[in-house]
C-alpha cells in the first residue's frame, strides 16, 4: 500500500469517480483488514469497522494532505474508528450490565472465536490476546506495519515516552505470556 501508487487514484477518488474508490478499496483492503482483525475479536465486529473505515475515507479524503503518507493517513483513520467501537462497545456493554441488575436475563450459548487471519499462528493470536488494547495496538503497529516508535507516538497522538513504555511492556507481557505458554504446552519458548 504505497501513496504514491495511488496519487492519480486519489486525486480521481477526491472528485467523486466511483472506480477510483474501488481501485483505493482493492489496494488497501488487506492491510487495514489485517489491522483490524489483530486489535478486534469478533468476525461481525470486523465488518462493521471495516465498512465504517472506508466510509470515513470517503468523507475525509478532502482533507487529506497529499504531502503526509497515505498508508499513515489510513492507517489513523483505522485506528480511530477501532477506538470508536470499543468506546460504544464498552457502553453498550455498561448498559447491558445495568439492564441485567435490573431483571434476569436467560443464559445464552457461548459462541466460539472465529480464526479470521490464517497467516497468524494460533499461538502468536493468543499472546496478542494477552495484552491490553493499549500495548496490543502498539505491537501491531511496531511489527506488523513496521512503524517507527516516533510515527507510532504521531498516529495515536501519545507522548513518545509513552510509546516507549507501552512497547517495552508489550515485550515483557509477550514473553512472560510466552513462557506460560511454553510451559503449558511442554515445548521449547520462542520468544526470548
Amino acid at each position: 500500500m504505497q501513496g504514491s501508487d495511488l496519487t492519480p487514484w486519489l486525486q480521481r477518488l477526491k472528485e467523486g469517480d466511483k472506480e477510483a474508490f474501488r481501485y483505493v478499496y482493492d489496494r488497501t483492503v488487506d492491510n487495514v483488514y489485517r489491522t483490524v482483525a489483530l486489535l478486534v475479536s469478533g468476525r461481525q465486529d470486523i465488518e462493521d469497522i471495516m465498512n465504517e473505515i472506508y466510509f470515513k475515507l470517503w468523507l475525509s479524503l478532502p482533507n487529506y494532505d497529499p504531502n503526509r503518507p497515505f498508508r499513515n493517513w489510513l492507517h489513523g483513520i483505522a485506528i480511530r474508528q477501532v477506538q470508536d467501537w470499543r468506546r460504544r462497545k464498552w457502553r453498550k456493554f455498561r448498559l447491558f450490565e445495568r439492564q441485567k441488575m435490573l431483571e434476569i436475563q436467560p443464559e445464552h450459548p457461548r459462541t466460539d472465536r472465529v480464526i479470521v487471519w490464517n497467516e497468524t499462528t494460533r499461538e502468536l493470536l493468543e499472546l496478542l490476546n494477552h495484552l491490553s488494547y493499549k500495548l496490543r495496538i502498539v505491537v501491531v503497529l511496531r511489527y506488523y506495519h513496521e512503524y517507527s516508535l516516533t510515527e507510532i507516538s504521531e498516529l495515536l497522538a501519545v507522548p513518545l515516552g509513552t510509546v516507549k513504555s507501552r512497547h517495552h511492556q508489550a515485550l515483557k507481557e509477550l514473553r512472560k505470556h510466552s513462557v506460560e505458554l511454553d510451559l503449558e504446552e511442554g515445548g521449547d519458548c520462542f520468544v526470548h
